[in-house]
């Protein structure tokens, strides 16, 4: 198939006349007698040319026949195009057009970046305690166009992927969740974390001052990860209400220490602040001196979650059971699906590590508020099979 001057100028008149992305893929349609389906660098589509869903769905999917080409402006990759051409076309023409099309994303899209960026800065700030006065606040929120006059809560929803996925992944987490959040306000902004993450973490700014409001988003958020990202596990903490702008940054706080608590517990993923328990009273020892909890933390807990990680035990998790059971070896053994015998080695390999004995008071509060500590840290404690003397066949159950 040659250059179709016809077909580029359809094309490049969508361009000129700001149709937008959906006409300029249409006629890219048309100028490379295919299916395409325009992606953005997150992975969210933008447009479709398609014959049928049927059709679509395939595009989506990555089928047989279909070609997946980067778009790049530059050095920068600004999203994708999947074909599937009905015929051969040439490839000056796919490479035109392709250009052309990559041009026209980056055109569309650059504001949307650029906003992402400055509501990036603008959490990253508040967050940090950068900003200290109220007024200067509510001014620069008003600037991106958030209201925090009533006031605002805090989330933090952190993902792990448990699969092999496209590069990218982390972007989609933070649109995935914005789009979540702003189903219910739809004012809401979302951002990176500013630390580094094994997974991806996302903080998420949800103005007004009701309570009901901020639980609601929290919930949307969870729901739509859960839908949208397959093959992920999540964990979301919430803030309480922040009514006055410079507590945003205690409501930061609160937010993270709920989405560490969370992630410990399979059955509650979404966690609010008020349900943190004891939790709370570590709040001011991770946000004052993280240092000391760290201590803490390395001269109780961290030899087993240590031993654990090299040797596939289960000593952490048998203490957490052995603790939520008020210290009966029998319903520990019950609730961990192993023997009597193999809790009780796992207890005395925790007192030979750890110095601390779970028969005395002293060494189960001591372990108690270790192993919240390392929550609070968001250590996670590590699970999985083992060979251990005492268990069945040589073999641990994990969760």
């Amino acid at each position: 198939m040659g250059l179709d001057l016809t077909a580029l100028d359809a094309i490049t008149e969508a361009v000129e006349s700001g149709a937008g992305l959906p006409d300029v893929v249409r006629a890219a349609a048309r100028a490379l007698e295919a299916s395409l389906v325009l992606l953005d660098r997150t992975g969210s589509v933008l447009a479709v040319a398609a014959r049928s869903p049927a059709d679509e769905r395939s595009l989506l999917d990555g089928a047989a026949g279909v070609d997946t080409i980067e778009l790049r402006v530059a050095d920068t990759a600004v999203g994708q195009l999947r074909m599937r051409a009905r015929s051969t076309p040439g490839p000056a023409l796919v490479r035109l057009v392709t250009t052309l099309v990559a041009s026209e994303v980056e055109r569309v899209r650059a504001p949307a970046r650029a906003s992402q960026e400055a509501s990036s800065a603008f959490l990253r700030s508040v967050l940090s305690g950068e900003l200290a006065d109220s007024d200067e606040i509510i001014m620069r929120a008003a600037q991106l166009g958030v209201d925090l006059v009533a006031g605002a809560s805090v989330l933090v929803a952190r993902a792990h992927v448990h699969a092999t996925i496209e590069e990218g992944w982390r972007a989609r987490v933070l649109a995935t969740a914005e789009r979540g959040a702003r189903a219910v306000v739809p004012t809401a902004i979302a951002a990176p974390a500013a630390h580094e993450s094994a997974g991806a973490e996302v903080v998420v700014l949800v103005p007004g001052g009701e309570d009901a409001v901020a639980k609601r988003a929290a919930e949307g958020v969870l729901r739509e990860l859960q839908t949208g990202l397959p093959g992920h596990t999540f964990a979301l903490g919430r803030s309480r209400v922040a009514r006055d702008p410079l507590d945003l940054h205690r409501a930061g706080n609160e937010a993270l220490l709920a989405v560490n608590v969370a992630e410990g517990d399979e059955e509650r993923p979404l966690l609010a602040f008020e349900q943190t328990g004891a939790y709370r009273l570590l709040l001011s020892a991770m946000s004052e001196d993280p240092a000391e909890l760290q201590r803490f933390y390395a001269e109780t807990v961290e030899p087993l979650v240590a031993y654990d990680e090299q040797y596939e035990t289960e000593l952490v998790r048998t203490v957490e059971a052995f603790l939520d059971n008020d210290g009966n070896v029998a319903g520990t053994a019950q609730k961990l699906f192993t023997h009597r015998h193999t809790i009780r080695y796992r207890l005395e390999r925790v007192r030979e590590l750890s110095g601390l004995d779970v028969g005395s008071t002293d060494g189960r509060e001591k372990l108690s508020l270790g192993l919240k500590a390392m929550r609070v840290l968001g250590v996670a404690a590590p699970t999985g099979p083992a060979t251990e003397p005492g268990a069945g066949a040589g073999r641990v159950p994990g969760r």
